[in-house]
Parts: structure tokens; sequence; C-alpha cells
């Protein structure tokens, strides 16, 4: 949880101490736990409407935010992902390769951070080397050549 969020997280707190509440004693209150619901939804519009810009990057780096391979499987099927830029080595910064959406083949290319410190390593923390920029141009030229579409993710 981030600093800027403890608001909503004391009111989620005070939701489900009422839930519990509620089921343990047999008692209704759901006209509180309503009302709390409705200052929630206020407060996250209020957050989330007004924040600051170190507040965007920290929410841009919680490592539970997904990455390319995790909207890959939900989106494509059948992705082969193809390495190496042909010259000298592969970026696991960058992650691209070959997929089918709706039936139409497409070319997959994305930056890739890790989801813990070790991964994170691996992947040079999602910064791509000289030999991904090469990989990811490969990739376009070779989409170009068989005329099948990019879709990239940042």
């Amino acid at each position: 949880m981030l600093d800027f969020e403890k608001p909503i997280q004391d009111i989620q707190t005070k939701i489900e101490s009422l839930k519990e509440t509620q089921a343990k004693n047999d008692v209704d209150l759901s006209d509180e736990i309503e009302i709390l619901e409705a200052a929630l939804q206020t407060e996250k519009e209020k957050i989330y409407t007004s924040l600051k810009p170190w507040d965007r990057v920290q929410i841009a780096r919680l490592p539970e935010r997904p990455t390319v391979l995790d909207y890959i499987p939900y989106i494509f099927d059948d992705f082969i992902e193809l390495h190496g830029d042909r010259n000298f080595r592969d970026d696991p910064a960058i992650v691209g390769g070959l997929a089918y959406f709706n039936g139409q083949p497409v070319t997959v290319i994305g930056q890739q951070r890790g989801k813990d410190t070790k991964d994170n390593i691996y992947r040079n923390f999602g910064m791509a080397h000289p030999e991904g920029y090469r990989k990811a141009l490969r990739l376009m030229k070779e989409a170009e050549k068989f005329n099948r579409p990019i879709f990239t993710f940042i």
C-alpha cells in the first residue's frame, strides 16, 4: 500500500470489521456498510483524480502490476517467443514473437520487467540493451515483410 492510499485502506478496514460484526452477532449493519462503501468510492475518486506525478510513478512501479507476459496468454493464441537480434545475443528485457489474434497472425513486442529481485536482474529491470532494440526492429521488419499487424506493450 502506498502512502496516499492510507485513507482508502482505513475505510476498507472499517467495512470488513462491520461485515465481521454483522456475521458474528447476527445484526443488520447493511446501512452503515452501504454508507462506508459510498464513502470509499468517493475517496478513491478524490485520490486517483488528483495524483501527483510521483504518485503515478509509484503506482507504475508496483510489483503486483501485470507485465507483458501476464497479458499475452489472455489476449493471444499460440504465442511463440522469438529470441535474439541475429547479431549478438538475446535481450530478456524485450519480449517478442508471433501469435494469433482472433485467428489472424500478428507480431507481439513488449518491454518486460521482473516480478521479484532475481527476475528484475535477469530482465535488467525492464531496460533494454542495444540488442533489445535490434531484436524489436528485426521483428518489426519481419512483420512488415509478411504483412502482419504489430501489437506493442510498454
